[in-house]
C-alpha cells in the first residue's frame, strides 16, 4: 500500500521455477531429440559448407536489421501524418499501408525485381550511370521490398501509438513552452515508441521470417545456402533442421534483446 495515495503498489509476480515437472519433461524430450539427431543423421557435410553458412547468416542478419531500421524510420512519418494530417497526406499514407498490407510480400518482391528491374535495363541512361552496378544486382530490390513491407505494418502500429499518447502530456509540454518539434522529439515520439515495443518485437521476428523470400531473386542468404546444400547432398531433413535451429536461435536473441530493452525503459502507466 502506497503511503501517499493509499493505492496498493504493484508487485511483480514471482518467477516460476525452471524445475517444474512439465518443464523437466520438455527439457528431457528436447535433449532426447537432439541426441537422436546427432546419432542417426548425417552431419558430415557441415565443415564443407560452414564458410557459406556463416556468410549466409551474416547476409540474413544484415538484411534483417537494415530493412527493419529503414522501415521503422519510414513508419514514423506514415503513422504521424495519419494522426495529424493534412488529410490528403493522411489518405495517401493510409492507402499505402492498406495496399502493402493487403498484397503478398512475395508478389511485391517480384514486381520490384522482375518488373522495375527489367524496366531499368531498357534505358541506356540508367545502364550508363553510376547506379547501374547496384541496380543490376538483386539485393537492392530485396532490401526495398522488405523495407516497404515493414514500414507499412509498423506505420499502422505507430498511428495507434501516436493517437494513444495521453493528450494531457502533450498539453503539459505546450504549457511549458515547448515548440512542436521539441515536444515531438522529447515527449510524443518517445512515448509512442515505448508503447510499441512489444508489437515491434513481434514485427521484427516476422521480418526475420520474411527474409528467406529474397532467395527467390538470387540473394544468397542462409536459406539460399541451405537450398544449395540440399541440391548437392540430396539430403532433406538435416539441412532443414539446421536452418530451423538457426532461425530459432536468431529469434531467441531478438526476443531476449527486446525484453532487456523493455526492462530498461521505465513504465509510466502505458
Amino acid at each position: 500500500m502506497s503511503k501517499v495515495t493509499g493505492i496498493p503498489t504493484y508487485q511483480a509476480p514471482k518467477a516460476r521455477s525452471l524445475f517444474e515437472p512439465h518443464r523437466i519433461f520438455l527439457m528431457v524430450l528436447f535433449a532426447a531429440i537432439l541426441l537422436s539427431m546427432a546419432w542417426f543423421m548425417r552431419w558430415d557435410w557441415i565443415p564443407k559448407y560452414q564458410t557459406r553458412l556463416l556468410w549466409g547468416i551474416w547476409e540474413t542478419v544484415v538484411m534483417l536489421f537494415s530493412t527493419a531500421i529503414a522501415g521503422f524510420i519510414l513508419a514514423v512519418p506514415l503513422g504521424l501524418v495519419q494522426v495529424t494530417g493534412p488529410k490528403p497526406l493522411a489518405w495517401l499514407a493510409r492507402g499505402f499501408c492498406t495496399l502493402i498490407r493487403g498484397t503478398p510480400l512475395l508478389l511485391q518482391l517480384w514486381l520490384l525485381y522482375y518488373g522495375l528491374g527489367s524496366l531499368f535495363a531498357q534505358y541506356p541512361e540508367i545502364r550508363q550511370s553510376f547506379l547501374w552496378p547496384y541496380l543490376r544486382q538483386a539485393w537492392p530490390y530485396g532490401f526495398a521490398a522488405l523495407t516497404i513491407s515493414f514500414a507499412a505494418y509498423e506505420g499502422e502500429v505507430m498511428r495507434g501509438a501516436f493517437a494513444g499518447v495521453p493528450k494531457g502530456e502533450l498539453e503539459a509540454a505546450k504549457a511549458y513552452g515547448m515548440g512542436r518539434f521539441t515536444m515531438f522529439r522529447r515527449i510524443w515520439l518517445p512515448r509512442a515508441i515505448q508503447r510499441t515495443l512489444p508489437t515491434l518485437t513481434g514485427e521484427t521476428v516476422i521480418q526475420l521470417k520474411s527474409t528467406p523470400l529474397v532467395a527467390t531473386v538470387t540473394v544468397v542468404d542462409v536459406y539460399a545456402v541451405i537450398s544449395k546444400v540440399r541440391q548437392d547432398t540430396f539430403l532433406t531433413y538435416e539441412p532443414l533442421l539446421l536452418l530451423a535451429a538457426i532461425y530459432l536461435i536468431l529469434t531467441g536473441i531478438l526476443v531476449f534483446s527486446f525484453r532487456q530493452l523493455e526492462k530498461r525503459i521505465p513504465n509510466r502507466g502505458v
